[in-house]
């Protein structure tokens, strides 16, 4: 097969606000390492932050592609020494963009790779294509295969450049991306992802990300403080960093025991935002017909969660989907495997997916299709996947020469749940056009509703989470091609942070409340069944749950006080806790063993010692198996 490659990226350590990565690809038989730089200026949006004229020319942009090698090892190697010839001989340019690549015979796994890759100060990234033959319409009970362009895996560390933007994505934006991108170098791409709504508040849990995100491949521009030989330089301190070895999943990892799970909103507030959706969607005169309402779920577990081992199990699953991952340095990952296509772009060919109306798939095939022709025959699932379709028509109408629907309306089959589905191609009149493609479609009536800006005003008044990325465009440009999935079927994962599960459903005339509650779990599945539920919790048990066998311990029994000139004071920081909003609280206590100590006794001491702060909860109520209800669980350690 054609060689493909793997990038290694570098990003600015000291934004909170950037992102990511520029990655590492694999393509059947092969696996390549292109490598990039990193910059240490911050200012707002344009090349590494640094703001720079988007219609000048870049110097140079090439490929070099090295001869293939046996194993990861040996191309490592090779990359090294490319990098130590580029030292010694500069190009004459101001800038430019330079990608290396070395070819790998060995078969290696994208993900496997990255999982291996461990440093917590790199920024991470993965995306894959969903698979041509996997994606299955069923359309008046004929079978048929989407054809696509090649699939390819993408995976790399760090970013060469990056592009960060506290405002929407603009046109500017766009072009000082596509400055980076050159036909000649069709696999010198921009990865990343841009919020559901750049307007709305930015959660903790979201900062890292900042608004708009986007990264791309190795470069330098001097115009910009950012010099061919620091570029060098950078990538070289950067590539010993990478890690050759390879760490595939192991089945036997042990499941993740959940300790508490809270929903935002609960079912009881579902109930009430969705009357109140469908109140104003049956009002006279007023314009809303749909509204996707979200859920954002919190999942606290016994052990820390990795990402990427989810990811690989989703992709298990089922690769008919797209899989993504977006991490910045020391925050929780992006991770999702979503079935919707927002557009791709072949040249002056663009495709999109209609995709709304979900059912379950059936344990049988009868089972199956009976399931599949009552999503087909539902009055109100037609409605609102009518909704969907003909407003991607609508706006591809508006930049393209022709529009092609094919199928108008079929059922597209997952592993876990089926919708109802359509594909739509365009000729765009120029391959400009794809900015307003891009701002045009995003969001779409699947994830936000129609009319847009009265499903948004809506959804900014009942939703009391951020969405983030979730619902948002995730995916890559590149000059000749370009391609982005909605960003759905995800989750925010991390170290010590636990998950949020994110899910939406369609609110139209005739949804039911308890049945569109029943779809979020459905949709939600693909990742709570990667865990175990909460063992059985009785009320007013006091139940100590250890999450680690270590943890850092941090101020507690350190130093607090104050320094003065004269005088200074400092306690000992026991009888502590450490609390916070969305965090909950970690309560420490700690007791001397000495010889005659009696374990049962000394955790006595540590309970009496936490009591001056679990007396100001209340107990958990009667937890079941399997029961989605807030558990306030207490740790209580050294």
């Amino acid at each position: 097969m054609a060689a493909k490659h793997c990038t290694a990226s570098f990003v600015d350590m000291e934004s909170k606000k950037c992102i990511i990565h520029t990655p590492t690809v694999y393509a059947k038989q092969s696996l390549q390492f292109a490598t990039q730089r990193h910059n240490n200026q911050f200012c707002s949006l344009s090349m590494n932050g640094c703001r720079g004229d988007p219609r000048a020319p870049i110097g140079t942009i090439e490929t070099r592609t090295f001869p293939a090698v046996p194993n990861l090892a040996l191309a490592m190697g090779n990359l090294n020494s490319a990098i130590f010839d580029m030292k010694s001989n500069p190009p004459p340019f101001d800038s430019g963009i330079i990608r290396l690549e070395v070819p790998i015979l060995q078969r290696i796994e994208a993900l496997d790779w990255l999982r291996a890759q461990s440093h917590q100060l790199l920024p991470r990234c993965f995306f894959s294509g969903r698979n041509p033959s996997n994606v299955d319409c069923i359309e008046n009970g004929s079978t048929s295969n989407e054809h696509q362009h090649k699939l390819v895996s993408v995976a790399g560390i760090g970013s060469a450049v990056f592009f960060r933007h506290l405002h929407p994505f603009s046109l500017d934006d766009w072009r000082a991306i596509k400055r980076f991108l050159s036909k000649k170098c069709p696999l010198i791409r921009a990865y990343g992802a841009i919020r559901f709504d750049p307007m709305a508040n930015i959660a903790s849990e979201w900062e890292a990300f900042g608004s708009s995100m986007i990264a791309a491949t190795v470069a330098w521009d001097s115009a910009l403080s950012w010099t061919y030989r620091k570029a060098v330089s950078s990538v070289e301190a950067t590539i010993w960093q990478v890690s050759s070895a390879v760490k595939r999943l192991n089945k036997d990892t042990p499941q993740a025991i959940v300790l508490s799970q809270a929903h935002i909103p609960n079912k009881i507030s579902w109930d009430s935002a969705v009357r109140r959706a469908l109140d104003m969607i049956n009002r006279k005169n007023s314009m809303l017909i749909k509204v996707v309402l979200a859920r954002s779920s919190r999942v606290l577990t016994t052990i820390d969660i990795d990402p990427l081992m989810w990811l690989s199990c989703l992709k298990i699953e089922g690769d008919s989907s797209y899989a993504f991952c977006l991490q910045p340095p020391e925050s929780p990952a992006f991770i999702g495997n979503t079935p919707e296509r927002l557009f791709y772009r072949d040249r002056l060919t663009i495709s999109s997916d209609a995709l709304a109306g979900t059912r379950a798939r059936g344990g049988s095939e009868s089972l199956d299709v009976q399931i599949g022709n009552d999503l087909l025959s539902s009055p109100k699932d037609h409605h609102e996947f009518t909704v969907v379709r003909e407003y991607i028509r609508r706006k591809l109408e508006t930049v393209c020469s022709s529009i092609l629907i094919e199928p108008e309306k079929a059922l597209r089959k997952l592993p876990r749940v089926q919708h109802l589905y359509a594909r739509l191609t365009g000729t765009l009149e120029r391959e400009d056009d794809e900015f307003k493609i891009l701002s045009s479609l995003h969001p779409t009536p699947a994830v936000c509703g129609f009319p847009a800006k009265e499903a948004q005003i809506l959804i900014a008044e009942t939703e009391m989470f951020d969405r983030g990325l979730y619902a948002g465009p995730v995916g890559w440009f590149g000059c000749g091609e370009s391609e982005f999935a909605v960003g759905i079927r995800s989750a925010l994962v991390g170290k010590g942070f636990g998950a949020l599960i994110y899910a939406g459903t369609g609110i139209v005339e005739g949804s039911n409340s308890a049945l569109e509650w029943q779809e979020l779990e459905l949709k939600t599945s693909q990742f709570t069944k990667l865990m175990k539920p909460a063992p059985l919790l009785l009320r007013g048990e006091n139940r100590i749950v250890v999450q680690k066998e270590t943890f850092d311990g941090g101020l507690y029994a350190g130093p607090v006080g104050w320094f003065g000139c004269g005088e200074s004071e400092f306690a000992v920081g026991i009888r502590s806790s450490l609390v916070g909003k969305g965090f909950g609280a970690l309560i420490y206590a700690g007791t001397g063993i000495v010889e005659g100590s009696n374990s049962a006794l000394e955790w006595q001491e540590l309970e009496l010692k936490t009591s001056q702060f679990t007396k100001l909860m209340k107990p958990a109520p009667l937890l079941l198996r399997g029961e989605n209800r807030i558990v306030v669980q207490k740790v209580a350690d050294r």
